[in-house]
Order: structure tokens, then C-alpha cells, then sequence
């Protein structure tokens, strides 16, 4: 992709996901992810009814009448966007690949964080990271990440959802929002994700086609594995090949299911023909 075509790309994407942001997600989601708790403002007066576990005993001994502490709510947080970059996800066959409608959630939900006046930063994994952009403030900075989702060529083609689960936690010691970007074919990530989720407020976005859920019947075919790069002839005649492909797909999606519900976490399921933006506000809604 030449950079010309790059900018005209990470443009329209702008346009229209900053529009979602500002019409319908950005209320939304400050609504949903408050402040991360209280911080200390100033001190005043003691007036009745305030609580005496705020007064401030230093203040209160040097001008000889009570004084509280004042707090406030923290406005500011972090959203860490982490991208699975794997093979997989350029699968797609209604309209749009896998990673665009990563993109476009991304890219949506980081404008969303902007209007809060959030700092953003980007993780971009396969089975090692990728790409880390720390996390910043402001709307060339979310461009920046528009472009690497769009133009970023990972060195690997294979998953390992835990090991960006452990470098998130390693870089970011202060709680932040986190959303994971994937289409979860993956596993053994359950405990890593149950540790990361006690410090932060992590959400799943499982992305997936519906063509992935189950394999047609069309006789031998040629297939290869877009993490692996393993060529096989699989006959999609034979009962059983769709069956246990069917069990084999039906499993990642119930530990994905399982581990985010055990670990505290959100979670989203969105095809890649249905409507991402309903998804997340049906989900902002019920938090």
C-alpha cells in the first residue's frame, strides 16, 4: 500500500468512525468507564454532615478549627487497545476481512477514549509482540494507530493470546481499559488472563466469519492453515472431518466464553457481517 493510498484509507476510516464516536459512543463510554477512583483536590471548612474520616488533622491543628480533605473523581484513564495479528485474520467472505472490522472497532473506540481525554496506546501481537505504541493522548496519535492496524506486516503467523496478556502487564503497572482484539482460535490463556483481569478492566472482542464455524460439504479440498502454512487435502464429504471440526471450533468458543465470564471480564462476539456498532453499545448498556 503506497502512502498516498494509506492516508486516503486511514481518512475514510476517520470520517466514519469518529462520527459513531461522537453521535453515539462517546457518552456512552464515559458513562461506562468512570474515573478510576478517588483523588484528593483540597481542603476546606468542616460543615455538618460531612464525614469525619476526612478531616484533615494537620490542617485542623495549625488553624484550630476542623478541615476536610475534598475529593474528586478521576476523569483521566488509559485504554489499551491489544490486536491479534495473526494469520487468521485476514479470514473473511461476507464483504470484509477479519482485520478490518478490527480497525474499525479499534479506531472507534479510540476516538470514543479521545473525546474523554484518555491517553490510548496499542499492542499488536501474534505469538510474541509485535508492536507497542505507548499509550498518549490526542487525534494524531490515534491516526498513528489507525495506520500500523492498516499497514503493520507481522513477522509470525501464529497465536499466543497469553503472552500478550503477560507483556500487558508488565508495561502498564496503573489500571487501565483494556480491549482484546481476536478471533480467539486459541488457548490456554484462561490463568494468565484471570491475573491481568485483576488488575485491569479488560474486555474481549471476538471477531469471527461464519464460514469459520462449520465446513461445508464440497468434497476434497485443498486447505491450508493461514497460521501455520500447512497445505492438506481435507475431504468435506466425510461426516466425521465436520464434526470434529465442529466440536474443535465450538470448544475455542466456549473457553473464550468461559474464561473471560471465571476471570470477571466483558466480552463481545461480533461477525464480520453484523453490525459492531450495535454490539458495543448493547454492551456498553448492560455495565
Amino acid at each position: 500500500m503506497d502512502t498516498k493510498e494509506l492516508l486516503k484509507k486511514v481518512r475514510k476510516i476517520e470520517i466514519k468512525t469518529r462520527r459513531l464516536s461522537d453521535h453515539i459512543f462517546g457518552g456512552e463510554y464515559h458513562s461506562t468507564f468512570k474515573g478510576r477512583g478517588m483523588t484528593f483536590s483540597e481542603v476546606r471548612q468542616y460543615q455538618f454532615g460531612d464525614d469525619v474520616r476526612n478531616i484533615d488533622w494537620n490542617v485542623t491543628a495549625r488553624y484550630n478549627e476542623p478541615f476536610v480533605k475534598v475529593f474528586e473523581e478521576e476523569r483521566e484513564l488509559t485504554m489499551m487497545l491489544m490486536a491479534d495479528v495473526s494469520g487468521s485474520k485476514f479470514f473473511g467472505t461476507k464483504n470484509q476481512f477479519k482485520d478490518e472490522i478490527v480497525t474499525e472497532i479499534a479506531a472507534t473506540l479510540a476516538f470514543s477514549a479521545t473525546q474523554n481525554n484518555d491517553k490510548i496506546g496499542l499492542i499488536l501481537f501474534s505469538d510474541e509482540i509485535e508492536l507497542y505504541i505507548p499509550p498518549k493522548k490526542g487525534r494524531s496519535h490515534v491516526l498513528r494507530i489507525i495506520r500500523e492496524l492498516l499497514e503493520f506486516k507481522p513477522k509470525s503467523k501464529n497465536t499466543n493470546i497469553a503472552e500478550a496478556l503477560r507483556f500487558l502487564s508488565s508495561v502498564m503497572k496503573k489500571k487501565a481499559i483494556v480491549f482484546v482484539l481476536s478471533d480467539f482460535i486459541a488457548d490456554d490463556y484462561k490463568n494468565t488472563l484471570k491475573i491481568a483481569a485483576g488488575r485491569h478492566d479488560i474486555t474481549g472482542i471476538r471477531i469471527y466469519d461464519r464460514h469459520e464455524e462449520s465446513i461445508p460439504n464440497i468434497g476434497m479440498v485443498q486447505m491450508e492453515d493461514e497460521e501455520t502454512g500447512q497445505s492438506m487435502l481435507v475431504n468435506t464429504a466425510s461426516k466425521k472431518v465436520r464434526l470434529n471440526y465442529g466440536k474443535f471450533y465450538t470448544e475455542k468458543v466456549r473457553y473464550f466464553n468461559d474464561s473471560f465470564t471465571k476471570s470477571g471480564s466483558g466480552s463481545i462476539s461480533c461477525r464480520v457481517d453484523e453490525s459492531y456498532v450495535k454490539k458495543l453499545l448493547g454492551y456498553f448498556k448492560r455495565r
